[in-house]
């Protein structure tokens, strides 16, 4: 996949602090630090975020970053194959921040659309690792049919569970999900699907950031 880079304004600082994050710095949910966040995708693997198919976007007041992708879709039943009922995605993603603070991800709202008969069922699931730790428990969030409506899904981690990037070290962001289509008890005649893409933009994955200053060095 292409390089994707969006900076809101200037480039971003570089972290010369290599340290660790004190658990006495700033811990206010609506603080955001000064400066320019940018965020790029350096690799996409996976069924549901083909080349070019994914783009991300930080948020301009630096409390957030967007995932939007175009052909992201699990489906079962009528004239679907024997894969594609599983789709997943891995983003490789470069979250440059202003020096002096690091983040962590707060919450993940995740969106799309469901067409589910009855009986059938749809799973979306998602976790999150900085390069070089252990990958975070998976969520997983359900869906019967019948359904056939926007879905919505949102995972919150606790302040005192949040998974902090180092400071001073540049370490890429691995974002994961996957849906997945069941056709259960529904007819093998009819057609299930779940989606999390978006054709016109308007449907995105939001990633809310918590930060915190590191300490001086």
């Amino acid at each position: 996949m292409h390089l994707r880079r969006l900076a809101l304004g200037a480039a971003a600082l570089t972290l010369t602090a290599v340290a660790v994050p004190t658990a006495t710095a700033q811990a206010d949910s609506a603080y955001v630090p000064p400066g320019r966040v940018t965020v790029e995708v350096v690799g996409a693997n996976g069924s549901g975020c083909p080349q070019g198919t994914a783009d991300v976007a930080a948020a301009p007041d630096n409390t957030a970053f967007t995932v939007t992708y175009s052909d992201y879709l699990a489906q079962t039943g009528a004239g679907s194959s024997g894969t594609d009922f599983r789709k997943n995605c891995q983003l490789a993603l470069r979250v440059h921040v202003p020096q002096g603070f690091t983040y962590a991800i707060a919450r993940a709202d995740y969106r799309g659309f469901a067409s589910l008969q009855r009986g059938a069922y749809g799973q979306e699931r998602a976790g999150y690792y900085f390069q070089g730790a252990s990958q975070t428990a998976r969520t997983t969030h359900q869906f019967g049919g019948p359904y056939s409506d926007n879905w919505q899904a949102s995972d919150q981690t606790g302040y005192a569970d949040l998974v902090w990037a180092a400071c001073g070290e540049d370490r890429l962001l691995n974002v994961n999900t996957e849906l997945r289509v069941y056709a259960g008890s529904s007819s093998p005649q009819t057609l299930s699907f779940m989606s999390m893409d978006s054709t016109d933009g308007s449907v995105s994955t939001v990633y809310h950031f918590e930060w915190k200053q590191c300490p001086a060095v």
